[in-house]
């Protein structure tokens, strides 16, 4: 979880760079997460419903939200404060979305991080750049992630078999999820069979697995709205040919290449080349159809990018991925990735499963 000090640090910085002068009246669901910890459960009746958090010059806070909306005790806010919408004892009071109208016209009347309002384009900005750079309670909310993304990898090692369906490998995997965390979340991905080119991911299917398929596990686990993202493949019946067991050791020369050159001030294009030119060397850069990373944190992905075109630099404290591929008609696709905390000094790997086809 995130700490209270953590939000309360995050929101100094923020004011201190917006220097607003009146309330400013915050929305956006991530927006709500990084700054008071507030979020609410995509597996639930209040999925689609969110709060307000006002921000005040001086730096007071109050989360509004309806009363029946899951989540705000562990919100952190120096008042919260629950408005009337339904009882379950008599009809609810209208929409359950402009519940919120009263606390906006009070505090000028405008969202500020809404699409429209002439100061969304600062506030976004402000936050995005914040957000590359993470805190130390960010840090140990993504570490709470990776382990149990870990779990569900090594579950799929160990039980993923032919006859299998992709769905009953999602279920597994899920399940070991679950139990590593105490608790159920979100946990989505790709799940599904790659032949090669034609299909290189994908949510899963009722497919039966057949020997000599490569199965791509990639997916997310959400804890509190942050999330982990590695990907192993895994040979069904542990078998792999002489050419899929060269796609793996290409990209695992690929990523290890790639990780070799994270740290901060280092072009996220340099990153990317490292990799790409592993693939070059093996003449098989043509297959590496995929980008080679991406930043992880509240959302999925987001900023750097590590592709073919970056324009990005690494920063300490960006939370990145490496998932290198090769994808060959007839012999298979085949992704792997990690992922990394970028420092001045290097880097820190904070997912630990093992990468292997058997």
């Amino acid at each position: 979880m995130l700490t209270a000090e953590g939000c309360q640090g995050r929101r100094q910085r923020f004011l201190g760079r917006l220097k607003p002068a009146h309330p400013v009246v915050l929305a956006d669901p991530l927006h709500l997460r990084y700054f008071a910890n507030y979020y609410s459960e995509g597996l639930s009746s209040s999925a689609d419903f969110g709060a307000l958090l006002v921000l005040q010059p001086d730096g007071r806070t109050t989360l509004f939200h309806d009363n029946k909306l899951p989540g705000v005790g562990a919100a952190f806010a120096d008042e919260k404060t629950a408005l009337p919408w339904y009882t379950g004892q008599g009809p609810e009071t209208g929409p359950r979305r402009m519940v919120l109208r009263a606390p906006v016209e009070a505090n000028g009347g405008r969202v500020h991080d809404g699409i429209g309002d002439p100061l969304a384009p600062q506030v976004f900005a402000i936050t995005a750049d914040m957000r590359r750079r993470k805190d130390p309670d960010e840090v140990a909310l993504l570490k709470t992630c990776m382990r149990a993304c870990d779990a569900g990898h090594a579950w799929g090692r160990a039980n993923i078999k032919p006859g299998m369906t992709e769905l009953e490998v999602y279920a597994g995997v899920a399940g070991a999820v679950y139990a590593a965390l105490g608790h159920y979340t979100a946990v989505y991905g790709d799940f599904t069979v790659s032949p090669g080119a034609k299909k290189r991911g994908g949510p899963p299917t009722p497919h039966a697995l057949e020997p000599g398929e490569l199965f791509i596990l990639d997916y997310s686990v959400i804890v509190q709205g942050y999330r982990s993202d590695f990907t192993n493949t895994i040979c069904v019946g542990g078998e792999p040919t002489a050419e899929q067991q060269n796609l793996m050791e290409l990209s695992l020369a690929a990523i290890a290449a790639g990780a070799k050159e994270l740290r901060a001030g280092v072009t996220c294009q340099r990153v990317y080349d490292a990799m790409r030119n592993v693939f070059d060397a093996a003449e098989m850069a043509d297959y590496f159809t995929t980008h080679g990373g991406h930043g992880l944190g509240i959302s999925h992905p987001e900023p750097p990018y590590i592709v073919r075109h970056s324009t990005e630099t690494l920063v300490a404290g960006d939370v990145v991925t490496l998932e290198p591929g090769l994808y060959v008609d007839g012999v298979g696709g085949l992704r792997i990735e990690h992922n990394y905390l970028v420092t001045d000094a290097g880097s820190e790997r904070l997912s630990n499963h093992t990468i292997a086809l058997v």
